[in-house]
């Protein structure tokens, strides 16, 4: 069992593990268990009622959220001709194609997003096992392969974030930081949780949502209500 700090059991007294509460109570307990002396950040946890081994079960997608993260996204596009303007234009952090490429290839990896023009794909492939392992090859599930480069930028320094679902069945997703306000945190959740039910698999049978939780970086977890939602 990992054995937690005293400032992290006296935050743990503020939530009853064994209760649930409603969403806004929720991400309210959590605000005012978070210790720590930077600015946490707020994690959904939502267990689906999926088989996650089956691949008609999957749930993937994409999300912008109504108040963004709270984290600037440093993102890199892959494209060439006037798609590189349009990309500088939209605020993209790094553009470029080869120049791009062989950077990444000798070890860079400065950026937290990749988005990529089709045309750029070929090439892009061949980064397959660097940048696949560490969850940033460009999708068009994502809506990371595209040619409309600026909406794809724009989306993501507004607050877009990728989830899906991991071996367990659960999917992990950051709504925020301790210093939002609990209404946008809460408007935040909202709109994860609504995204997860708009992709329910036409495979998935019985409860779907099975349970949410919402935590801080260092504090103690909040069980949330699931019935809220469904």
């Amino acid at each position: 069992m990992a054995k937690h700090g005293k400032k992290y059991l006296e935050a743990a007294k503020l939530i009853d593990s064994e209760a649930t509460y409603e969403p806004l109570e929720a991400v309210e307990l959590v605000k005012k268990a978070a210790t720590a002396k930077f600015d946490e950040t707020v994690e959904a946890a939502v267990r689906l009622g999926v088989d996650a081994r089956k691949q008609d079960q999957a749930v993937r997608g994409v999300v912008v959220m109504p108040h963004g993260t709270g984290k600037t996204q440093r993102v890199l596009v892959f494209a060439k001709g006037d798609k590189v303007k349009e990309a500088e234009a939209a605020g993209a952090d790094f553009v470029g194609d080869q120049d791009m490429i062989n950077k990444i290839q000798q070890g860079w990896f400065e950026f937290d997003v990749c988005v990529a023009t089709p045309d750029m794909m070929s090439e892009v492939g061949k980064l397959g096992r660097l940048l696949g392992g560490k969850g940033l090859m460009p999708n068009p599930k994502a809506g990371t392969v595209t040619f409309d480069v600026a909406k794809a930028v724009q989306e993501i320094k507004a607050g877009k974030i990728e989830y899906r679902l991991d071996k367990a069945g659960q999917i992990h997703a950051p709504i925020g930081k301790v210093s939002f306000t609990a209404e946008q945190l809460n408007e935040n959740l909202k709109a994860l949780i609504d995204a997860l039910n708009r992709a329910k698999p036409a495979a998935a049978k019985g409860v779907y949502l099975k349970n949410i939780a919402v935590s801080s970086t260092m504090g103690p977890s909040a069980r949330v209500n699931a019935a809220t939602y469904r």
